[in-house]
C-alpha cells in the first residue's frame, strides 16, 4: 500500500531472521490475478491483496502476514487463505487481527510461534523507530500534497522523496531518524513552487485502502495536482493507528445533525471531514471508494446533505477491476472545470 512497504520491510527485517520478500508494486497483473480468484461481489481491496499474496507466493514466500480491520476486511483472511490453499499453495498465514480487532497478546503469541528466539526488547525498540518513520513519512506527504501541484521543476518533489525514503531504510536509532526527517523537511521547503495565495483547494475523502494505494485510484491525486490544486487528505497510517478512534468520537459529537450513531470503518469520519471542508471554504470534495464498499455506500446520502448545507460541490468515484481510467480522468477534468468556473 503506497510507500508503507518500506517501514513494514524495515521492521520485519530487524526483528526476524528471515528473508523478507518485497512484492512488486501493484500492476494490472495483480488485479487480474485477484479478480480471477475472488468472489464477484467482494470489495476491491480483497482482490488487490489476494493478487499481491499470489505474487508473493510465486516469488517463494512461505509465510504471509495479514493485518487489516475496521470493516469486513478484518474477516477476509480465512477466505483468502482457503482460496490460496485450493489453488495448491503451501504456506502459513499469520492473521494479526481477531474478530476485526487487534489483540496485542495474540500478536505476540503469533510472532513467538514462528520465531521462538524473538527478543521482546529488540522488537519494541524497532517498533518505536518504525512508528516514528511512518509519522514522519505522513507529515512529509501532507506537505507534498499541498504543494506538488505548483512545483517549478517537474518531478522535483518525487525525486527528493525517493532519496529520503532510501536514507530512512538505513537508520538504526530514533535520533538519526529525527535528524534525517528535519533535514529533508527543510529541503522540501526549499524546493521552488509557484503557488498563488488563493489557489483552488480540494479535499479527498473515502475508503482507506482506495485512498492510500495510488494504483487503486488510478493516481487520482497526481491527476488533481496537474490542475494546480492544493490537496487535503486526512487518511494515512499514522491517523489509523493513533487518531481514528478519537476522530470518530469527535465526529459523533460535532456532526449530530447528520448522524446519531457510529458508522462502520471511515464512514463517520468522512461526514466530519466533509463538514470540515465545507466550513473551511474548500472548492470541492472528492469521495472515493472501492466497489461494493458497504460503509461508504451508506454514507453517500449523508455527504450529499452536508455538501448542500455548505454549498460545496462533491463528486463520487467508485473503483474496481473494470473501471475505465479514461472515464475517471474525463469526470475529474469536468469537475475541475466546474469548480474553476464557480471560483471565477
Amino acid at each position: 500500500m503506497a510507500n508503507y512497504y518500506i517501514p513494514a520491510h524495515y521492521l520485519l527485517e530487524k526483528i526476524f531472521d528471515f528473508e523478507i520478500i518485497n512484492v512488486p508494486l501493484i500492476t494490472s497483473k495483480t488485479i487480474e490475478l485477484g479478480n480471477k480468484h475472488s468472489p464477484e461481489f467482494v470489495c476491491t481491496p480483497f482482490k488487490y491483496t489476494l493478487g499481491t499474496m499470489i505474487e508473493a507466493l510465486d516469488m517463494g514466500a512461505n509465510v504471509l502476514i495479514q493485518f487489516g480491520g475496521g470493516c469486513r476486511y478484518g474477516y477476509y483472511s480465512e477466505l483468502q487463505e482457503q482460496i490460496l490453499k485450493d489453488l495448491g499453495y503451501k504456506f502459513e498465514l499469520l492473521n494479526l487481527i481477531t474478530a476485526g480487532k487487534a489483540n496485542v497478546k495474540q500478536i505476540y503469541k503469533t510472532i513467538k510461534r514462528i520465531n521462538k528466539k524473538i527478543n521482546i526488547i529488540k522488537c519494541l525498540y524497532y517498533l518505536f523507530i518504525t512508528v516514528k518513520m511512518v509519522k514522519y513519512m505522513d507529515k512529509i506527504d501532507d506537505y507534498i500534497r499541498q504543494n506538488i501541484g505548483f512545483e517549478v521543476e517537474k518531478n522535483s518533489f518525487n525525486k527528493l522523496l525517493e532519496k529520503m525514503l532510501e536514507q530512512f531504510k538505513t537508520v538504526n536509532n530514533p535520533i538519526k531518524l529525527y535528524i534525517l526527517y528535519k533535514k529533508y523537511l527543510k529541503k522540501f521547503k526549499k524546493l521552488k513552487i509557484n503557488k498563488p495565495k488563493n489557489c483552488l483547494k480540494v479535499g479527498v475523502i473515502g475508503e482507506l485502502y482506495t485512498l492510500m494505494e495510488p494504483f487503486s485510484n488510478y493516481y487520482l491525486e497526481k491527476e488533481l495536482a496537474s490542475f494546480n490544486i492544493e490537496i487535503k487528505r486526512f487518511t494515512n497510517v499514522n491517523y489509523l493507528l493513533f487518531k481514528h478512534k478519537a476522530t470518530i468520537n469527535k465526529a459523533l459529537k460535532k456532526s449530530k445533525k447528520y448522524m446519531k450513531y457510529k458508522m462502520c470503518a471511515d464512514a463517520s469520519s468522512n461526514v466530519y471531514w466533509a463538514k470540515y471542508l465545507g466550513t473551511n471554504k474548500y472548492d470541492g470534495i472528492i469521495h472515493i471508494k472501492s466497489s461494493f464498499c458497504t460503509p461508504e455506500i451508506g454514507v453517500m446520502p449523508i455527504l450529499d446533505k452536508v455538501a448542500k448545507d455548505y454549498n460545496i460541490p462533491i463528486i463520487y468515484f467508485s473503483f474496481d477491476a473494470n473501471t475505465s481510467e479514461v472515464g475517471i480522468k474525463t469526470r475529474l477534468e469536468a469537475f475541475y472545470d466546474m469548480i474553476e468556473m464557480r471560483r471565477k
